[in-house]
């Protein structure tokens, strides 16, 4: 048993999900959100730290951390207990944050996601974002469509993820997980590969930079059915980040290729729960239909608002009808309402009087596309 396993456990028995330990501060978990010392530890000094970190690593992988401060993979524990590892280094030395994969793979059902999002699992070719700030659950969205396909198709679907999250087994499809840095040097190396290797479906873990956006562009209109995760809160800002990765000589070219090859947005936010511990997710869900297609290739994403809150009958939901419905059930309160919403002024009437000076005191803008 390596002597982290211990904080590993007592991650796991408090229902936490994630374990940051730093040089020079006490171990610490987050629990349902919030971030607290674990009671009784002592101060992480160097060599604790150090011996930690460092017993839970390949070796050639350490030596990449100890040069570079900076490295991601994932460390089982035990078969019910997964964690992506992020050494990072600080001020005060080292540091690492762990954040708990769970190794079951939820259903679609169970994770809340609204049955629309099924359609997805059907398209053949195309490219399909899911976004939302880190920690909002992507991952686990995207395991559960993907696992959805498995069962019910047979499909090529390789996923190339910095680490591999869920470990899928094959069941009607066949599954090829690649793992950045070690299986491919990129994201980009492993979805150029990914054209050469018979595949239907790819998972791009992190659409991150113009030459990833741009061959998931490619993939997208060559056939492949392509996921791909963006960290933006909403459809019309995860348009605009694709186009405006690009240098302006290009985006007129760009906006056709997304027009012409997109095939929906699942956003996705969690918000803290007030009838029980935990969070919830809200989504908002673009398809793309012809007027969707209209608007990002005239680039007037502004006009995407209005097709998505009109768009009910085609399975579309815009985010802050997601949080409405969630704050009129009770599971959430007015003040986190107001923070995750994109119109702060349909929510502002619900929050307390201290809260609503507070959110005038901020200068939000009551239309924060």
């Amino acid at each position: 048993m390596a002597e982290i396993d211990r904080l590993f456990q007592h991650l796991v028995a408090t229902k936490g999900s994630d374990l940051h330990l730093s040089e020079g501060q006490p171990p610490k978990t987050r629990v349902h959100g919030a971030v607290t010392a674990i009671e009784g530890e002592e101060v992480l000094d160097h060599d604790t730290i150090h011996r930690m970190l460092e017993e839970i690593c390949d070796p050639k992988a350490w030596e990449i951390y100890l040069e570079t401060g900076d490295l991601d993979f994932a460390y089982s524990m035990d078969e019910e207990s997964r964690f992506r590892c992020n050494y990072l280094k600080q001020n005060y030395g080292l540091a690492a944050v762990f954040r708990l994969i769970p190794t079951e793979i939820m259903s679609l059902e169970s994770l809340g996601v609204p049955e629309v999002v099924k359609r997805f699992a059907h398209i053949r070719s195309g490219l399909v974002l899911v976004t939302g700030p880190t920690g909002s659950g992507k991952s686990t969205t995207l395991a559960a469509l993907l696992d959805y396909i498995n069962s019910n198709y047979a499909r090529h679907i390789i996923t190339v993820e910095e680490p591999i999250e869920f470990v899928h087994r094959n069941k009607k499809s066949i599954l090829t997980q690649r793992e950045v840095p070690i299986q491919t040097p990129s994201f980009s190396d492993g979805l150029r590969a990914a054209l050469r290797e018979d595949a239907d479906i790819v998972l791009v873990g992190e659409m991150r930079d113009l030459e990833t956006i741009s061959l998931a562009l490619t993939a997208a209109e060559t056939g492949l059915l392509v996921f791909g995760t963006l960290h933006t809160n909403n459809a019309r800002k995860t348009v605009d980040r694709i186009i405006d990765v690009f240098p302006a000589d290009q985006q007129a070219q760009v906006r056709t290729m997304l027009a012409a090859s997109l095939r929906g947005v699942l956003a996705q936010l969690l918000c803290k729960r007030i009838d029980k511990p935990g969070r919830v997710a809200v989504h908002e869900i673009m398809f793309a239909t012809p007027a969707v297609s209209a608007i990002i290739r005239e680039g007037a994403t502004q006009k995407l608002y209005d097709v998505i809150t009109g768009g009910k009958g085609d399975g579309m939901q815009f985010m802050d009808e997601a949080i409405w419905a969630r704050l009129q059930e009770g599971m959430i309160a007015p003040a986190e309402a107001y923070m995750k919403a994109i119109d702060k002024t349909r929510f502002k009437k619900f929050l307390p009087p201290a809260d609503a000076a507070l959110g005038e005191a901020s200068g939000e803008s009551p239309m924060e596309h």
